[in-house]
């Protein structure tokens, strides 16, 4: 990393939200963003620590079909765009952002049973409803 620059924000219930900007010395290759930032559910065996962080901040809604009535929904659509398309590998295109690698269960990813924040319904969350997120600062912030 060559240098950084970060902006606190304190959001209207009082918690901080963080706008980081990281200049790195080399540029990343595709096959190296994933290392960085994932879009996936981690795999429970292998670290249990961030599979939790990640199923309990990580997923959205439920929206579109299975919660029309969701804040985000507007002319039957998502506006955050979920649930995303599944991806073999992450795609980026010039002044464009990433297309994160959301493998589906069949190559590879992991799904999970999760109830609704009501807690009435649950529902089979793959990796289309994931946030991308850095796992290295999910551990560390939880």
């Amino acid at each position: 990393m060559k240098c950084f620059m970060y902006s606190i924000e304190w959001q209207k219930r009082g918690l901080p939200h963080v706008h980081l900007l990281l200049w790195l010395m080399e540029k990343l290759r595709p096959n190296q963003i994933e290392e960085i930032i994932s879009a996936e559910i981690p795999n429970l065996e292998t670290d249990r620590k961030l599979y939790d962080t990640v199923t309990k901040n990580m997923i959205p809604g439920p929206c579109g079909v299975l919660n029309p009535s969701s804040l985000c929904m507007k002319d039957g659509k998502c506006t955050k765009k979920y649930p995303r398309g599944l991806l073999k590998d992450t795609k980026t295109k010039y002044r464009v952002y990433p297309l994160y690698r959301c493998r589906a269960p069949e190559d590879g990813g992991h799904t999970l049973a999760q109830k609704t924040r009501s807690g009435i319904q649950e529902i089979l969350v793959d990796n289309s409803w994931i946030v991308p997120y850095s796992p290295l600062l999910s551990k560390i912030f939880n």
